[in-house]
């Protein structure tokens, strides 16, 4: 254990988050999504539900402020407009985090899969929420 680090944050993801540069994307994900088909770097949180594990990882993460919006969620094809509990949830999270408004996007379902494969890692959390998944760019300190 650290003091001041979130328990539920595994070495491997401090490394992960640590290592990223301004501009790279982490991908925090539902526990439907095909991390390990889809991705070689695979940050399993299992048990640890979507809320909880934005906001241990908003403690430490810088949210891009030079591009708008820095973070993405997945929505159902044909509609990118549904309303989503985790995407509010997760947006006020991160507001609360960065102290300041943070916005998501919209990305469908198909569209999501190939941005997510570019993104440096992807965490794997216990949430059971379908269209639960996130793309977040790191900012700087």
């Amino acid at each position: 254990m650290l003091k001041g680090i979130p328990a539920v944050l595994t070495p491997d993801l401090l490394w992960a988050i640590h290592a990223m540069g301004h501009g790279d994307v982490l991908a925090v994900v539902d526990a439907n999504y095909p991390a390990y088909a889809l991705h070689n770097r695979v940050l399993p949180l299992a048990g640890v539900d979507m809320t909880t594990a934005v906001e241990a990882i908003g403690a430490l993460f810088p949210v891009d402020q030079a591009i708008e919006p820095a973070v993405f969620a997945m929505t159902p094809d044909g509609d990118p407009g549904a309303t989503i509990e985790s995407h509010t949830e997760v947006a006020e999270v991160l507001t609360r985090t960065e102290g300041r408004p943070v916005s998501i996007g919209p990305v469908e379902r198909s569209d999501f899969y190939p941005r997510a494969r570019e993104a440096f890692a992807v965490v794997l959390t216990g949430e059971t929420r379908s269209y639960a998944c996130f793309l977040i760019s790191k900012g700087v300190v």
